[in-house]
């Protein structure tokens, strides 16, 4: 049986290096058993070559190369050959998903930043429960409802998915806003970008970042565009400010504390609202999943990564199911967790809206 060995990418985040191996093989895992062509998984495990940690996969037929390229840690594969004087390592092609330069996503440092591994970890694993996404007549659509400095929305837009946030901070959103038009300019790639106030009835309801992109000259002009969307609002106004509009799936980094809490009802929504954040990150979750499970396609899915140290993980299951959601559950399923520092210790969890 063939068998193939994955060397991982390097990442910035030493604790999560050491980590990536383990959560590359769970999410192997998972994605080859969504797959269609990933059926042939027999074995994944974790080997040292050379002092090297690598993932060792041995499949019953040849490996599907767009399932290794898909991996969120993968940055190059050998196939494995047996000779008389043992075994040696074979280059192999992997297909990669990426529109888009993987600086995108590397390039913006700040405090509190998610690795973006792991953010294409939960992207990954959320896009491949979601029978919806594989839909192919349209993009794509990737909410992320508590948005930062938009790392979850640029790694769907590499990934050629439209991109829809909201950001309860401002500052947030600018910055973000900035970067992204510096990063195209520089790409030399066709876009519009503006950040505007949204205007409904005469009332003003928000502040929102609009943009159109495509990852060539020709594909912008033929009107094959990729659409951002990122409103300056509190994660809890999201179905208003959606109104009819569903998205394929939901994938968001929970909160860690109350500084990143919701408002209170007066500040829902709006750009100047100046009401205290009140909502632990357990009870915002509880508030806001019903709201995110509104505006998710039937067949859709949600990805949380969160800290278990404020939420155990049988919590905000039980939460998904209040709203109404399916939880992902067992097997590579629960091998996802990971010490970030002393006080974080996170998770994933993806759970699935019913057809």
């Amino acid at each position: 049986m063939p068998a193939y060995v994955l060397l991982l990418a390097p990442s910035s985040n030493r604790v999560y290096a050491g980590l990536a191996p383990e959560i590359t093989r769970a999410e192997l895992e998972v994605l080859a058993a969504a797959d269609a062509e990933g059926d042939g998984l027999v074995d994944v495990g974790t080997v040292q070559i050379a002092g090297v940690p690598y993932l060792r996969a041995t499949f019953d037929r040849a490996a599907p190369p767009e399932l290794l390229g898909r991996l969120s840690a993968a940055h190059a594969a050998f196939e494995v050959v047996g000779t008389r004087d043992g075994d040696l390592l074979r280059p192999v092609l992997i297909t990669r998903p990426e529109l888009l330069d993987d600086d995108l996503l590397t390039i913006p440092k700040y405090p509190g930043k998610t690795n973006e591994q792991l953010t294409r970890t939960l992207l990954n694993l959320t896009l491949a429960s979601a029978s919806v996404s594989r839909e192919r007549d349209r993009p794509t659509s990737v909410l992320d409802p508590m948005a930062g400095r938009g790392t979850t929305l640029s790694c769907a837009l590499a990934l050629g998915c439209d991109a829809v946030g909201v950001e309860i901070d401002r500052r947030e959103v600018e910055a973000y806003a900035a970067f992204l038009t510096t990063w195209l300019r520089r790409k030399n790639l066709k876009h519009r970008i503006d950040l505007h106030p949204l205007r409904r009835n005469g009332s003003h309801v928000a502040d929102v970042l609009e943009a159109q992109l495509s990852p060539s000259r020709e594909a912008y002009a033929a009107g094959e565009r990729q659409h951002l969307t990122l409103y300056v609002a509190d994660t809890l106004a999201t179905a208003d400010l959606l109104e009819r509009r569903r998205v394929d799936v939901v994938v968001t980094d929970a909160p860690y504390g109350i500084h990143h809490g919701s408002r209170t009802s007066a500040g829902r929504g709006g750009p100047k609202a100046a009401a205290a954040r009140d909502r632990s990150p357990a009870e915002l979750l509880e508030a806001a999943l019903p709201v995110w499970g509104s505006v998710l396609r039937a067949g859709g899915a949600v990805g949380i990564a969160w800290n278990t140290h404020g939420l155990p993980r049988a919590d905000l299951a039980a939460m998904c199911v209040a709203a109404g959601l399916e939880v992902r559950d067992g097997g590579p399923w629960l091998r996802f967790a990971h010490r970030v520092d002393a006080g974080i210790r996170r998770d994933l969890l993806v759970a699935v809206k019913p057809r």
